[in-house]
């Protein structure tokens, strides 16, 4: 059977497979299970297999991840995040569609404290909707930033999809999650700045209020309280990644140990919120690492098949430019972001694309950042992006999906437009890990 083949039968199975609503873990788990007898040898192929399985949970550069979502579990569930989300609510006043504001600033910080964009969404979602809603916001201009800060979250650290992309792709961790922080910002900058500029021009999208701001120390205080800490566990975490002092995973079991801390100290865990946390980062967790599992048999496969040689010799012959080839990758993982979830699109082009960033000498952490943006784009595009769903599943049934569709539009184009910029200019995602992994 010639590669091609090879890879249209391989692909056109896991199509199947994915649009008759298998789950993407079983999904590949079957495809392994025939490509391994098939391609791997028969019963030496499926005692391969188990033993990849085994390989990839017992990965070490794997283990920030569950460490990650706690932090954004215990602060959910305890409810500190909720608090410093009032604390902003008291600084943030006199400004142009000042709650969507809110969110955003809020969607920031519990970014770089949240390895879950789901929940930084559902959470932004379930407490800040109703009330601009309530207020006569405008539903796109009440879902919209919501939504957009959310997919952020991938970019700022500590991010579970971004450990996985580093370890999947033989990428520096620690210097993929410093590289998202200017990204990261940037874009958070740019939707608070076309919030306020949408509100200004038209000020039916987001009516202003009467609010009396506390004044004095009380208006402060909160803030403070509440938020200082929380920046401050997540530069600690980057800071004894970047310094040396610790190895990703011991940055983020020290974020975590700091993160429940601050709650004990603020009285707010108890056991049962505590054990919550657990469930759901083991839910979440338990999730990415079964997909995980069929990462390193389904490389091998398109390997021994000859697919992964086939199609990247066929690249590198065709005579294209880096930029084009580059922009075809890009675009790939635009498209395939409209129908899979993110671990799977690292699974099925990682085997493709790495070849090609080594052939065509792409710097590793430029390509990792954009193809981070990619992903996070696919949060956000219909038909299925999650972002999209997580919304649908707290907003108001009156409204249509088509309307929360319409509301991350311009949001969408402001990644299109921040992959585009540092497409153009790399320092904007090499400069900081440059200046803080320098030895």
């Amino acid at each position: 059977m010639a590669w091609w083949q090879t890879l249209c039968l391989l692909f056109g199975l896991l199509t199947v497979l994915l649009l008759a609503g298998v789950p993407a873990g079983f999904a590949f788990l079957g495809i392994n299970l025939v490509g391994a007898i098939v391609y791997l040898g028969g019963e030496p192929g499926l005692m391969q297999m188990v033993r990849n399985a085994m390989a990839s949970l017992t990965n070490f550069s794997l283990t920030p991840i569950p460490f990650f979502v706690l932090m954004g579990e215990v602060l959910f569930h305890t409810g500190v995040a909720m608090k410093a989300i009032d604390a902003f609510d008291n600084v943030i006043w006199r400004v142009p569609g000042r709650l969507a504001v809110i969110a955003v600033v809020a969607g920031t910080v519990f970014s770089a404290i949240s390895g879950s964009t789901i929940a930084t969404t559902a959470l932004l979602g379930s407490l800040l909707l109703p009330q601009m809603l309530a207020r006569g916001y405008h539903p796109k201009m009440a879902m919209g930033p919501i939504m957009a800060i959310g997919g952020v979250d991938m970019l700022i650290p500590p991010s579970a999809l971004t450990v996985l992309l580093g370890s999947l792709a033989g990428i520096s961790i620690t210097g993929l999650l410093v590289a998202g922080v200017i990204p990261g910002l940037l874009l958070a900058l740019v939707f608070v700045a076309y919030i306020v500029w949408r509100s200004w021009r038209d000020p039916s999208l987001a009516p202003s209020f009467d609010h009396a701001p506390l004044k004095g120390w009380a208006r402060w205080r909160p803030l403070v309280v509440y938020v200082t800490p929380l920046v401050a566990i997540f530069l600690v975490v980057i800071v004894a990644m970047s310094a040396g002092w610790a190895t990703p995973t011991e940055s983020a079991a020290l974020g975590a140990a700091a993160t429940i801390v601050v709650t004990v100290v603020y009285r707010s865990l108890s056991v049962a919120n505590l054990i919550a946390a657990l469930r759901g980062t083991a839910a979440i967790t338990g999730v990415i690492l079964f997909i995980i599992i069929g990462a390193t048999t389904f490389s091998q496969i398109l390997s021994f098949s000859g697919a992964t040689n086939g199609l990247v010799s066929l690249v590198q012959d065709s005579g294209w430019s880096p930029a084009v080839v580059l922009t075809a990758m890009m675009a790939i993982l635009l498209v395939l972001g409209c129908f899979l979830d993110q671990v799977s699109m690292m699974l099925i082009t990682l085997p493709f694309y790495m070849p090609l960033v080594q052939h065509f000498g792409f710097e590793p952490l430029w390509f990792g950042v954009m193809y981070l943006i990619c992903m996070q784009l696919g949060l956000l595009t219909p038909p299925f992006g999650m972002l999209l769903f997580t919304m649908r599943g707290v907003a108001p049934k009156s409204i249509p999906t088509s309307q929360i569709f319409a509301a991350v539009t311009p949001y969408v184009l402001f990644g299109l437009a921040m992959l585009l910029l540092i497409a153009i200019f790399p320092g904007l995602a090499t400069w900081l890990p440059g200046v803080l992994l320098a030895r």
